[in-house]
């Protein structure tokens, strides 16, 4: 859902309205620019931006540029001129201002401000705080910045150009942009915070045009940061050094550009830019208080392929001595890209970095810009507060999307103009229309491996899978959804293998107890197989794959018979949780035989209990009417499971007990690349058959040739590691991927190289007791490493591994694997 909203935003405004002047503001000695410089008209200031560029309304005969640093210049107006480039001579910078014995004054003051957050930022001065905000974004243009001519179209010859169609393409864009916005969106929130149990915010109204029932993913974007005195700066999902941040002065150079007076307070404005020269970086503009050092205002800057202006407005509490956030705004325009970008069968063009050829024609979507605000009123300091369900940072109220317009006329600072409402009127009529909400509902019921069919939700990862053991698995499973029940599900399949010849099938009842824990107790009875020495969570999602590519491979299964009573819920913070108590009878279906105390078994019953907890700590969640839902995905994540088997109840013929644990990281670069790291280690003691230990993910098939051994590579597996050559009953598996920026090789050969490298270690307690199969056990450590190349050609890629270490074979090529993969987006 993040890309459907990115989609919405790869636009841009060109040119301002007939009454408006673009100026650039530039160094006369070099020709740089100047960023952030003033330009005075009509006794209104217009602060340029990054590129020293700034539209100035109404500029009357004259205006007057500014810049620290410069000598200011005044520039008559002509009527019919639109641009003007404006070159300022440098003088010897002199700040009056500014009594501070330092090489560059503006990092002493920039280290003051940082030291002094204590007092000055509202998160760690205030012991409490709620206040609410009207929020609206709208995707628009500026129809005064849009021709609306009918442009011709020649096709250039030999002998000249000849005249072929009219373009009406402008002129039609143009008449819908007079009467309506492309798009639009509103919300009502409070916002609560206590000290002790950190900001939440409430969802009071929400509203999106087009959609009874809102993109709930949508809400839960973070298109800027909440605060600008953290340590990371978020603006439209990408997080960027903040400066204010502890280590500020190391990662930004610092400048004073002028003094202003905010509130009736005089504040420094100080410019701030990154000291690497990164594509994707921030910088900007801060408005520093002479006296408490808190940020009066800020406007942060980063160009790219999206040019986007993120700027928070502050207002002085004169009680707590305080600047609390009053406003913020955000805009979003097409920015810089070397080549196009094709999505969805439609082409967005640019104008590639550093080209000096502006020539092409332009099309909608260099005059649509997002602009998002947001107004803060009814604000309370220091009060009472008690945050109710503080692990989840929104919650959206049940009758949030039902509110009537005289509700929202309460909170809307302006009423809204009539585009707006035609925009409402008009999108709606269109999305119900094209059945646009109801293909949303499909679509991530799809993500999720269901087509909903009425009061079931058939799931189509059932209907064909193959492996060497069953052949091609024909079947078909569902699960009831809400029109069926609320409170009360159904679920089932059935399986029929063409190779073994045998029907396998589930059926399972829950009933829901806690609408706010999404808290669930069921029972299940499944008559099914499992690949032997398997890890998996209870808390797993089972997420939709095409093709599973594991399984294709596997031979080594056996049945289980089982009946099980569950509770699954998310009762605890941030977690998942699940609570199992079983009875199964398993039955391998290879030659096998357990000997445990001279006591053989080929066929045995066990009862467990068991409960898997997924942890993510530093996520944050969204509570919505439909359930809650992982909004900012952060790392590290843990998973614990536990199992516990006991002989004697039931009929079960073993006491073991295993613990299993993994962690997962990830880190995010600016560009592009990504570094991911996982942990995963498991521990049976006592009498545990082979069928419960651990295989650590193999995936290479016992073929000769490298050729012959090619198969799809798997998403965490071993690839070099032969199917049923090592078990284990305690391990360890540690596993690097780092992402390189995606780059093309030749028109549509693109590479996403990714640099693998895995280790596991185990040993294996009780060897002799396991009779049958044979392998080895791992005390020496296992290793392999090599490169994924994945999405190389429309979803398909390549990947090859090479296995070294003690356990590095005598036959060289039989270290090699290589492997195909297949990526398929549904955007």
């Amino acid at each position: 859902m993040k890309i459907l909203t990115f989609l919405l935003l790869l636009f841009t405004l060109t040119a301002g309205a007939q009454t408006a002047i673009t100026v650039t503001v530039k160094d006369a000695e070099n020709n740089s620019a100047l960023p952030f410089a003033t330009v005075i008209a009509h006794n209104k200031n217009f602060i340029a931006d990054v590129d020293g560029k700034v539209i100035v309304t109404d500029p009357g005969n004259s205006f007057t540029v500014t810049y620290t640093g410069y000598k200011q210049q005044k520039v008559s107006v002509t009527t019919s001129r639109k641009f003007y480039t404006i070159k300022l001579t440098p003088l010897p910078e002199v700040l009056k201002e500014v009594v501070i014995n330092a090489t560059n004054p503006a990092n002493e003051l920039m280290g003051r401000a940082i030291r002094r957050k204590l007092l000055t930022d509202p998160q760690r001065k205030l012991e409490s705080f709620k206040y609410k905000t009207y929020d609206r974004l709208v995707v628009t243009a500026n129809p005064d910045s849009i021709s609306g001519k009918l442009d011709s179209v020649f096709a250039y010859e030999k002998l000249g150009k000849r005249f072929q169609k009219l373009d009406s393409t402008i002129f039609k864009f143009k008449k819908i942009i007079d009467r309506q916005h492309l798009y639009q969106t509103e919300k009502v929130s409070e916002f609560k915070f206590n000290r002790n149990q950190g900001l939440k915010e409430e969802v009071l109204a929400t509203r999106m045009a087009g959609f009874k029932q809102p993109l709930y993913e949508f809400i839960g974007l973070n298109l800027q940061s909440y605060s600008v005195y953290t340590d990371k700066i978020e603006i439209f999902e990408t997080k960027y050094a903040g400066p204010l941040a502890d280590d500020a002065l190391l990662e930004y150079n610092f400048k004073i550009l002028d003094t202003v007076t905010i509130d009736n307070r005089s504040a420094f404005m100080i410019y701030f830019s990154h000291k690497r020269r990164e594509k994707y970086k921030l910088n900007g503009v801060l408005y520093i208080d002479k006296l408490n050092y808190g940020v009066a205002k800020a406007i942060f800057r980063v160009k790219n392929v999206m040019d986007i202006t993120s700027t928070h407005f502050f207002t002085y509490n004169e009680e707590q001595h305080l600047w609390f956030p009053d406003r913020k705004t955000l805009k979003i325009v097409k920015g810089n890209n070397k080549q196009d970008i094709k999505i969805l069968g439609e082409t967005i063009k640019f104008d590639a970095i550093d080209s000096k050829d502006h020539k092409r024609e332009k099309e909608p979507s260099d005059y649509v810009y997002l602009y998002s605000e947001s107004d803060n009123f009814d604000k309370e300091f220091n009060i009472p507060l008690t945050i109710r369900r503080s692990s989840v940072a929104i919650e959206i109220k049940d009758d949030a999307i039902n509110r009537p317009e005289e509700y929202w006329n309460r909170f809307r600072p302006d009423t809204l103009d009539s585009r707006s409402l035609t925009t409402y009127s008009t999108l709606d009529s269109l999305v119900a229309k094209d059945n646009w909400e109801q293909r949303i509902i499909l679509g991530r019921r799809i993500i999720n491996g269901y087509i909903p069919v009425g009061p079931i939700d058939l799931d189509i990862r059932s209907i064909v899978k193959y492996n060497n053991y069953e052949g091609f698995r024909l079947g078909i499973g569902g699960i009831t959804n809400d029109k069926f029940a609320e409170t009360f599900r159904i679920s089932t399949y059935g399986a029929y293998g063409t190779k073994d010849g045998q029907f396998k099938y589930n059926l399972g009842v829950a009933v829901r107890v806690g609408k706010f824990s999404n808290s669930w107790i069921g029972g299940s009875y499944t008559d099914d197989i499992q690949e032997i020495g398997s890890t998996s969570f209870a808390t797993d999602k089972r997420v939709f794959k095409i093709y599973d590519p594991r399984p294709i491979n596997i031979s080594t299964f056996y049945n289980y018979q089982r009946w099980q009573g569950f509770i699954e819920t998310r009762i605890l913070p941030k977690t998942e949780s699940m609570w199992q108590l079983s009875r199964s009878r398993i039955d391998p279906k290879f030659l096998y035989l357990y000997n445990p105390d001279g006591n053989p078994f080929t066929v045995f019953n066990l009862t467990t209990a068991s409960v898997a907890i997924q942890w993510n700590p530093f996520s944050d969640f969204m509570q919505t009417p439909q359930g809650r839902i992982e909004i900012e995905k952060r790392f590290p994540k843990f998973a614990f499971q536990y199992t516990q088997a006991v002989s004697g109840i039931f009929g079960s013929d073993f006491n073991f007990g295993k613990l299993d644990f993994r962690a997962e990281f990830e880190q995010k670069y600016l560009n592009g690349q990504k570094t991911t790291a996982l942990l995963q280690t498991g521990l049976a003691i006592g009498d545990t058959p082979l069928t419960h230990l651990y295989s650590t993910s193999p995936n290479n098939l016992d073929r000769e040739g490298v050729l012959a051994r090619i198969t799809i590579a798997g998403k965490n597996s071993f690839e070099t590691m032969y199917f049923n050559e090592f078990f284990s009953s305690r391990y360890m598996m540690v596993q690097l991927k780092h992402g390189l920026t995606r780059f093309t090789v030749f028109r549509s050969i693109k590479l996403s190289p990714m640099l693998v490298t895995r280790f596991a270690w185990g040993a294996m307690d009780n060897n002799r007791d396991h009779i049958g199969l044979q392998y080895k056990t791992l005390e020496k450590g296992y290793y392999e490493s090599g490169v994924e190349f994945n999405e190389i050609f429309h979803g398909l890629g390549l990947s090859t591994f090479y296995r070294y270490g003690p356990y590095h074979l005598p036959q060289f090529d039989r270290n090699i694997s290589v492997k195909l993969s297949f990526v398929f987006n549904l955007f």
